[in-house]
Order: C-alpha cells, then sequence, then structure tokens
C-alpha cells in the first residue's frame, strides 16, 4: 500500500471525526507518485472506515481502473477532470460540509474571517445544483478551478478542494467550513460580515512569489 493511500485513510477518519461530512458521504483521491493515475475511495466506502482494499487505482487520461477496488467511486468523473484542468494538484478531497452548502444554497458568500481562513482557502467559488455524479458536475467543478482557485462548493452537494498534498487539501477544507460557520454566526449577529484585510493576503502573495 502506497503512502498516498495511508494519508486518504488517515484524513477520512478526520473529516468525519471533524464532522465535515457524514461516514459514508464524500470521497477522496491523490495521485500515484510517478503515474498518470490516482488512488481514489470505492463506491460506498466510509471515509472513516477505509481499509486499503477500499480504493481504485484509476487512469488519468483514459479513466480505466488499473488496480485495487474494481469500483471506484461514483463521483470519480468529477476527480479525474479536476486532475486534467489542474496538473499541479496531487490530492482531491470531496466533503460535505453542511454550513458551507447552507450559505451557498442561500445565496450568501463565504467570508474569509481569520488570517487562517484567507492564507489556506484564498477564494471561494460555486457552481449551480447539477446532478452528482455527472459528467456535467464533473465539468463545472474542473472548470471553476482551472485558474489556480482551489476551493468550488457544489451547488445544493458539497465541496471540491485541491491541493498539493493530502494534508493541505484537509485543511482548505476544514479552514472553509470554519469560515462558512464564522460568516453564519455573524449573520446571525446582524451583520455586516466582516472579512480578512486584503493586504494580509498581498503580502503573503508576495512573499511566494519572491516579490516581497
Amino acid at each position: 500500500m502506497t503512502d498516498v493511500v495511508e494519508a486518504l485513510r488517515a484524513y477520512g477518519r478526520r473529516a468525519v471525526a471533524s464532522g465535515l461530512v457524514i461516514g459514508s458521504g464524500g470521497n477522496l483521491s491523490a495521485r500515484e507518485p510517478g503515474a498518470d493515475a490516482i488512488w481514489v475511495t470505492a463506491s460506498g466506502t466510509w471515509l472513516d472506515e477505509l481499509a486499503p482494499g477500499d480504493f481504485s487505482l484509476v487512469g488519468i487520461k483514459g479513466g480505466e481502473v488499473r488496480d485495487g477496488n474494481a469500483t471506484p467511486s461514483s463521483e470519480v468523473l468529477l476527480h479525474l477532470h479536476s486532475y486534467r484542468a489542474r496538473p499541479d494538484a496531487n490530492a482531491l478531497i470531496h466533503l460535505h460540509p453542511q454550513a458551507s452548502v447552507l450559505l451557498d444554497a442561500m445565496g450568501h458568500q463565504i467570508s474569509l474571517l481569520t488570517l487562517d481562513h484567507a492564507y489556506y482557502v484564498r477564494e471561494v467559488r460555486s457552481t449551480p445544483y447539477i446532478k452528482n455524479g455527472t459528467a456535467e458536475l464533473a465539468q463545472a467543478g474542473a472548470e471553476a478551478i482551472r485558474d489556480g482557485c482551489n476551493c468550488v462548493i457544489l451547488g445544493h452537494h458539497g465541496c471540491s478542494v485541491v491541493a498539493d498534498t493530502v494534508e493541505l487539501a484537509y485543511k482548505r477544507a476544514a479552514n472553509l467550513e470554519e469560515a462558512a460557520r464564522a460568516t453564519y454566526a455573524a449573520l446571525l449577529l446582524g451583520g455586516p460580515v466582516p472579512s480578512c484585510p486584503p493586504e494580509y493576503l498581498e503580502e503573503v502573495r508576495r512573499s511566494e512569489t519572491g516579490t516581497a
């Protein structure tokens, strides 16, 4: 079993324990190093009970199952389209965070209130409702992240989050939901909903590009 599968198992347990998804909801994937393929959770698996046999190795370009479980997640197209759109992404976490989905469904933008929210999430986009498991949903989710956005809310469904590691994808998903909960609390308090000062992210981006 590869290290990426072990990481997916660990963060699947954390996602359920953190309330980001109910056990059998959502799906996870990560690139197999040195191969044009991903390990993705199999259909019907519970994210807090993942065993080594609960993963399928699927070719990114052709979508063929190369190893492992013969039946990958019903959302495997979302993963494949996203990796094709983002060659820099090595992990994708698809969860069902309730506060994020609720705010998006009600037309409220999720505010990135804290420094951590801004640092990990950066930007939140959304797609309208599209039936789950379809090529149309996969294409919409991939298009939303194509130019560098890492977090997208899939209307009335969940979130799709990419990163260069499984750990970072989880941190982004967790901070997205925490930001949604903070936004919800601010709305209950009567708003206006605050956000992190924009100059903070400007400093972060300059430091990352070496232009500080």
